[in-house]
C-alpha cells in the first residue's frame, strides 16, 4: 500500500550540550514517554514476562523542572482549554466508533455522511487513541471501547504456528505492519491501566510483540507489509511503521528483562536514525521521511535515553536535535494543515531538554507547542474559541461534536486527525501545564 498518510520535515545535531540529569525531570520525562500500548483477545503462544516495576512504573508523572523548580507559569486558561478539548475528543472518538468495534474513519461534519474509504493503520491508531484516553480518564465508556475494538482485531487476526499474532483487516489482500504496533500499543495501555484484566489480552500483546520482531530486515529496519495468508514480511521500510514499531518494542524491551529485545531495539533505532534522521538533521534538509518518523521517533529515543542502557545517551541528543528540526526547517509552527503530530514529538523533546538542562531548547519548543496547540484548538468542533470556519456553519451533526479539522476549511473529520490531536493535548497538559 502506499504510504501515504499523514502531513511532511531539520537542523544540525551540533554539539549539544549534556548535563546531569535531574531526579525531578528524569521521573517527569519517564512518565512521559511511557504513553503507548496494546489489545486484542485469545491465545496462541507463551506469554512473556511482563515486569513492570521501576522507575517506568511511574506513569504519566507530572513533570517539574530542575531541582523542585515549579512549571514555568501558563496563562491561565490554557489548562481549562485542553481539558475541554481532551473530553470533546473523547466524545468524538466514543461516538465515532461502531458496534463491530471499528471507527468511521471520514465524516463530514454538516451532514454525518461516512465517506466508503477505510484505512486499517488509522484504526488501529484511533483505538490507542481511546486506549491512552482511557489509561488518564478511566470510565466504563472508555473502558467498553477500547474491549471492543480489541475484540474487532482478534477476531480479524490469526497466528503463526509458531505462536506469533498479525491483523488480517477485511477487504484488503495484505497487511501493515504499523497496524501490528499501534494494536499492541494500544493493548498496553489497557493492561497498564486494567490490572484485572484478562490474561487474554497479555497474551495476545505478546504475540504480536512477537510477530513485530520477526518483521526486522537484513538492514535492522521492518518490512512495511506482510501476506495474510502466512504472516510473511516483505516490502521496502517505511519512516512511519518503522517509528511505530520502534516505539511497541522499546516499551517492550525497557519494562521487560529481555537482553535479545533490547539488541534488536538498539539496532533498530540506529538504522532508522542512519535512514530517516542523520542526514536531514545534519544538511538542514526539510525531508519527508524524517518528518514521518519524528513524532515515533522522539517518543522512542527519550525511552532509549532514559533507560540507563549502555551508549544510549545520544539519544536524548538526538530528540533535542529532531525538534530544532521540527521548528527550523521543517518549520512547522508556518503550516497550513493540522500539525499536531509535530506537537506529540516537541512534548517530548521540551522534557528531554529539560532533563538535560538545555534551558533555552526547553523554552524554544514551548512557545511553539503552545502556538500551534492554541491555533489547533479553534479547529475542534465545540470549541469555545471555534476558527472563522467553524463559525460560519449552520449547524454541525450531532455525532461531529469534539471532531478535528484536518485543515481549516475541510469539513471531512478524519479518525486519526483526533486521535494524534488528543494525544497532543494529554501529553501538553501533564507535562506542560499539570
Amino acid at each position: 500500500m502506499q504510504d501515504a498518510r499523514r502531513n511532511a520535515g531539520a537542523r544540525d545535531e551540533g554539539p549539544l550540550r549534556r548535563a546531569p540529569q535531574d531526579a525531578h525531570a528524569r521521573r517527569a520525562l519517564t512518565g512521559l514517554v511511557l504513553i503507548g500500548a496494546v489489545l486484542c483477545a485469545g491465545g496462541c503462544g507463551p506469554s512473556a514476562d511482563r515486569a513492570t516495576t521501576g522507575p517506568l512504573a511511574v506513569v504519566w508523572a507530572a513533570a517539574r523542572g530542575p531541582a523542585g523548580e515549579e512549571p514555568a507559569a501558563a496563562p491561565p486558561d490554557i489548562r481549562r482549554q485542553l481539558d475541554r478539548s481532551l473530553a470533546l475528543g473523547r466524545q468524538f472518538l466514543l461516538a465515532s466508533q461502531l458496534p463491530s468495534g471499528v471507527f468511521r474513519y471520514q465524516v463530514d461534519l454538516r451532514t454525518g455522511e461516512v465517506a466508503a474509504q477505510q484505512n486499517p493503520v488509522r484504526q488501529a491508531g484511533a483505538l490507542w487513541g481511546l486506549a491512552l484516553i482511557h489509561r488518564q480518564q478511566p470510565t466504563p465508556q472508555t473502558r467498553a471501547g477500547v474491549v471492543r475494538g480489541a475484540e474487532f482485531f482478534a477476531a480479524q487476526s490469526r497466528c503463526t504456528p509458531d505462536g506469533r499474532r498479525f491483523v488480517r483487516f477485511p477487504g484488503y489482500e495484505q497487511g501493515d505492519s504499523g497496524t501490528v504496533a499501534l494494536v499492541a500499543l494500544a493493548l498496553r495501555e489497557y493492561v497498564q491501566a486494567e490490572p484485572s484484566a484478562a490474561d487474554v489480552w497479555r497474551t495476545q500483546l505478546d504475540e504480536y510483540l512477537a510477530f513485530l520482531q520477526r518483521l526486522e530486515r537484513p538492514d535492522h529496519r521492518f518490512h512495511r507489509a506482510y501476506l495474510h495468508t502466512t504472516g510473511e514480511g516483505w516490502g521496502a521500510p517505511s519512516p512511519y511503521f518503522d517509528g511505530e514499531i520502534l516505539l511497541a518494542l522499546a516499551r517492550a524491551a525497557v519494562e521487560r528483562e529481555d537482553r535479545e529485545l533490547r539488541s534488536l531495539v538498539l539496532r533498530a533505532a540506529e538504522a532508522a536514525d542512519a535512514a530517516y534522521v542523520r542526514d536531514a538533521v545534519a544538511q538542514q534538509r526539510d525531508d519527508d521521511d524524517a518528518k514521518g518518523f519524528f513524532q515515533w521517533g522522539c517518543l522512542a529515543y527519550a525511552l532509549l535515553s532514559d533507560s540507563g542502557w549502555p551508549g544510549t545517551e545520544v539519544y536524548g541528543q538526538r530528540t533535542i536535535a529532531l525538534g530544532h528540526w521540527m521548528i527550523d526547517v521543517h518549520q512547522v509552527a508556518q503550516r497550513r494543515g493540522n500539525t499536531a503530530y509535530a506537537c506529540e514529538g516537541l512534548v517530548v523533546a521540551h522534557q528531554v531538554a529539560l532533563a538535560q538542562g538545555d534551558r533555552a531548547a526547553a523554552e524554544k519548543f514551548r512557545g511553539v507547542i503552545e502556538d500551534v496547540l492554541r491555533r489547533l484548538l479553534t479547529w475542534q468542533v465545540g470549541s469555545d474559541l471555534p476558527n472563522p470556519f467553524l463559525r460560519s456553519q449552520p449547524g454541525v451533526h450531532p455525532s461531529c461534536l469534539g471532531g478535528v479539522l484536518t485543515s481549516a476549511e475541510n469539513p471531512w473529520l478524519r479518525i486519526d486527525t483526533t486521535q494524534h490531536q488528543m494525544h497532543a493535548v494529554m501529553l501538553a497538559r501533564r507535562s506542560i501545564w499539570p
